[in-house]
């Protein structure tokens, strides 16, 4: 599957446009069912939300945005409100150069009704080379079990920016999370309590917004190595296990993208688009840093 662009130097008459070509099977069903489908943007960080439509070859969006018939001919994405067209926020999100794209393969995966479209590879009009974009399974979860390329790399750039900071920080982490574990548990000792981890996350590129207790627990902010800063949900757990994964719970305009920042991850069965941080597994990769 891939997107070829149109309409190639024409920001005053619209910009580029995107058509789809190769469609899977089940995409264009699911397509020509619908109309037109909400697209979600799967960036270096996983999936985000846009305002792009991909709209069905005998669709067009009216004023409300909704699926009416039309002939334009050709399975496309719409920019909706969108300020840009998904090329040019595909190149923002992976950091690439300027310049017009011949073609971007995409794979498509259909879930929460929309199309989370993953960017692989992009070739530009003026050049016969093809780029291929990095794609990480849970780029943001760091477990015992797993710990995402994604998150190594960050570290080391953090590193090398500011020699020690990564120790300090894995060490304040644990002596946070010593007080959540069974044979060190503090009595009494409340689950935001797992805040305190606030002040060192931020140096490795997390940022915790509010603590509100009510549909998801904050807004977290990642800004890793040189890519756009990227805000995802988190909840906050002891245990990973106590996370339940209702997103009638949250909205139905929102993805089923989160993270769960716990101090033991303990869940048996992550859905897909959910990553895990467990501060134990943070601190135990202290040892990493440890000064030579």
């Amino acid at each position: 599957m891939h997107l070829q662009q149109t309409k190639r130097g024409s920001i005053e008459t619209g910009g580029p446009q995107y058509y789809f070509h190769e469609l899977a099977d089940a995409v264009k069903t699911y397509l020509r069912a619908k109309g037109a489908v909400r697209v979600a943007l799967v960036t270096p960080y996983g999936a985000t939300k846009t305002d792009y439509f991909a709209v069905s070859t005998d669709c067009k969006l009216n004023a409300k945005l909704k699926p009416v018939a039309g002939s334009v001919g050709h399975d496309r994405i719409q920019q909706g409100h969108a300020a840009q067209s998904i090329g040019e926020a595909i190149r923002l999100w992976y950091r690439l150069p300027t310049g017009n794209f011949e073609r971007i393969d995409v794979d498509i995966d259909i879930r929460d009704d929309a199309f989370y479209l993953t960017p692989l590879i992009c070739k530009y009009a003026s050049s016969k080379a093809r780029r291929q974009l990095p794609t990480v399974e849970r780029p943001l979860t760091f477990s015992s079990s797993y710990v995402s390329p994604f998150w190594k790399m960050q570290l080391q750039q953090v590193e090398k920016r500011n020699r020690g900071i990564v120790a300090w920080s894995l060490g304040e982490i644990c002596r946070v999370v010593k007080d959540h574990l069974p044979g060190s548990k503090l009595p009494h000792i409340q689950e935001p309590d797992i805040l305190r981890v606030c002040g060192p996350l931020k140096h490795l590129g997390m940022t915790l917004g509010g603590y509100v207790g009510k549909g998801y627990d904050c807004v977290t902010e990642f800004s890793f190595l040189n890519y756009p800063s990227y805000t995802i949900p988190a909840e906050i757990k002891r245990n990973s296990s106590g996370f339940r994964y209702q997103q009638q719970k949250y909205g139905k305009e929102q993805l089923s993208r989160a993270v769960v920042l716990c101090a033991v991850h303990d869940h048996k069965q992550v859905p897909k688009n959910i990553d895990v941080i467990e501060l134990r597994a943070l601190c135990d990769h202290s040892k990493e840093f440890l000064p030579s």
